[in-house]
C-alpha cells in the first residue's frame, strides 16, 4: 500500500464522490447511504431541506442517497466541508471529516432529524480556537492498516501549525472494538494523547491541548 494523506479541497471532489459512491460501504454497512454531511445540518435543514429533496428524487434509500449527495456537493463547493482523504496511490480509500469546530452544528447521534440524548450541540464556538475530527470512514478492505490513525495525526499536525489551541474528537463509549466506529474509537484518541473531558449520553468528548 502506498499511503498518501491529502487535505480535502473542492478540487478533490471527484475523488470524494468516487470513494463514497464505490468503496466506502462495500461491506453492507448500516451507515449507507452517507456522504458525511449529517453533522453540518440542523434538524430543520434535514426535515425541510434534505428530507424534501429525498421525496423529490423518488423517496426510499435511493432518494435519500441522492439528496445527501446533493447536500454534500453544496457543502463542498461552498468550502464548508473540510477533512482529509487517504489514498492508496491514486485511489481514495479513506476519509476523515475534520475542521474548525465552528463549521459543525453538533456531534452525537448519526441522524440529525431527531434529537438524541447522545447529542452535543455546538453553540457560541469561537472560530480558530478548536479543531475537531467528527467522522472517519475507511474502505472495508483497507481497515486495520492504520489509515484512521494516519489521518488523525495529519489533522493534529495541521491544527497545531495553524495556531489552534485544542483538538477534539467525539467517540462513542462502548465495550470492545468495532470497525463501524465511524466517530473513531476511544483508543484512537487515547493513543494520540487525548484525554476525556466530558460525556453526554454515550458521546465522549476527547480533547488534546496543542
Amino acid at each position: 500500500m502506498q499511503l498518501i494523506i491529502k487535505r480535502f479541497s473542492p478540487e478533490l471532489k471527484a475523488d470524494f464522490f468516487d470513494f463514497f459512491d464505490n468503496r466506502a460501504f462495500g461491506d453492507d454497512s448500516p451507515y449507507y447511504p452517507c456522504y458525511c454531511d449529517a453533522y453540518y445540518l440542523t434538524p430543520d435543514e434535514v426535515l425541510n431541506g434534505t428530507g424534501k429533496r429525498a421525496k423529490f428524487f423518488g423517496g426510499g434509500k435511493e432518494g435519500l442517497r441522492l439528496a445527501l449527495r446533493e447536500s454534500a456537493e453544496r457543502l463542498i463547493d461552498s468550502g464548508i466541508m473540510q477533512g482529509y482523504l487517504a489514498y492508496d496511490g491514486d485511489l481514495a480509500v479513506g476519509w476523515c471529516n475534520a475542521g474548525d469546530k465552528s463549521k459543525y452544528t453538533r456531534a452525537g447521534d448519526l441522524n440529525p432529524a431527531r434529537r438524541s440524548k447522545d447529542d452535543i450541540y455546538f453553540e457560541n464556538i469561537v472560530p480558530g480556537e478548536t479543531f475537531c475530527a467528527i467522522c472517519f470512514e475507511v474502505a472495508p478492505e483497507y481497515r486495520g492498516k492504520g489509515i484512521a490513525k494516519a489521518m488523525l495525526l495529519r489533522a493534529l499536525k495541521d491544527a497545531e501549525a495553524e495556531g489552534y489551541k485544542y483538538f477534539e474528537g467525539y467517540p462513542k463509549a462502548k465495550d470492545g472494538f468495532s470497525a463501524l466506529d465511524f466517530t473513531g474509537p476511544m483508543g484512537l484518541y487515547l493513543g494520540a494523547g487525548f484525554s476525556e473531558v466530558s460525556r453526554t449520553g454515550k458521546t465522549v468528548v476527547m480533547r488534546k491541548e496543542l
